[in-house]
């Protein structure tokens, strides 16, 4: 039932994920004029969905690569290789949509990182090639000794929900803040609620459904790795399904969050 309740979260999680990025592009394609590469305002529109697509619905699908129950069994190599991927697939669309709101504000002489949403999403991608780094560094290539890795973990785990709570803050205020500059010379302003900011705030709604469901599935002790050397209830019924080739473990049934652990 567990393991049930956990692939329905991914379902939902990939359909919510899914509706952040094309709403994005909706918004921007039918409200915004659509998308270049020239410096224009069209190449600004990269910037939400490319931010969006890199910072929240990538991220936050990599940093759940560790829950699926699969990745409890056999070598770990296959899924930290995934896991690195995932999140160097989100810095690289971050960084092109750096790129597009740099270079159209350069372009139109427009100032950089002026506003709270600016600080706020540069802080998030800063802490993120920090925390890719020392990812990399510590628990991708084998140098590192077991002591620094159950040392590193738990520091690694916090600045991983903390950026994606200040991509999503960030998100949320760069919706408003586009929003703001877009309607303030309309026949109909923002504070009359058009159909534009109707949209757009929904996809903000949508951002925050998303970031709060990765949250809740991190932060769910019955979801989490188990403890090495020790097999759980649902581990053991993965490990006895046919074609499946067991190994010498202690069975502990789990009903508690599990201490960390080394990767």
């Amino acid at each position: 039932m567990a393991s049930g309740w956990f692939y329905l979260s991914c379902l939902l999680l990939g359909s919510l994920g899914s509706m952040c990025i094309l709403f994005t592009i909706y918004w921007m394609q039918y409200w915004r004029g659509g998308f270049a590469w020239n410096g224009s305002i069209y190449m600004f529109n990269w910037h939400p969905v490319l931010m969006v697509a890199g910072m929240v619905v990538f991220y936050g699908g990599a940093s759940l690569v560790y829950r699926l129950p699969q990745s409890w069994l056999g070598p770990r190599l296959p899924w930290k290789l995934l896991h690195a991927a995932l999140h160097l697939m989100a810095f690289i669309l971050t960084v092109v949509g750096l790129v597009a709101v740099f270079t159209f504000h350069n372009h139109g002489r427009i100032a950089n990182l002026y506003s709270l949403h600016s600080w706020l999403g540069i802080t998030a991608v800063f802490l993120f090639a920090c925390q890719w780094c020392l990812g990399f560094a510590v628990f991708l290539l084998p140098w590192a000794s077991v002591w620094l890795r159950s040392l590193l973990k738990p520091i690694h785990v916090f600045f991983g929900a903390a950026i994606l709570s200040l991509s999503i803050a960030s998100v949320i205020s760069g919706i408003n803040e586009k929003l703001f500059f877009s309607l303030k010379n309309t026949t109909r302003p923002y504070n009359s609620l058009p159909s534009e900011a109707v949209f757009a705030n929904s996809t903000g709604m949508l951002v925050v459904a998303f970031g709060l469901l990765v949250l809740y599935i991190l932060l769910a002790s019955s979801w989490k790795r188990p403890e090495p050397g020790v097999l759980t209830d649902r581990q053991l019924l993965l490990q006895l399904r046919p074609g499946s080739q067991p190994f010498p473990v202690t069975y502990v049934p789990v009903t508690g969050r599990q201490p960390y652990e080394s990767w």
